[in-house]
């Protein structure tokens, strides 16, 4: 693999560890293993189907996954 262009490629994976750290697990302070995995699986379900992203024209992960557009009125 081409050592070139790899840290743009992992500004994105960075970009969402840091989100999820910060809006989810450090507010929530969960206390079992069980409890973190069920929570980041309901972060990650909202990340992608409720909360649209401005990179993607406003649509959500699961909208520009299966071709929809967004709703402008």
């Amino acid at each position: 693999m081409n050592p070139r262009g790899r840290w743009r490629d992992n500004i994105v994976v960075e970009r969402f560890w840091w989100s999820l750290k910060h809006k989810d697990v450090y507010l929530r302070d969960y206390t079992t293993v069980p409890d973190l995995e069920a929570g980041v699986e309901a972060y990650l379900h909202r990340y992608n189907t409720w909360r649209p992203h401005q990179a993607l024209g406003g649509l959500t992960p699961q909208m520009a996954y299966e071709g929809k557009r967004a709703n402008v009125a």
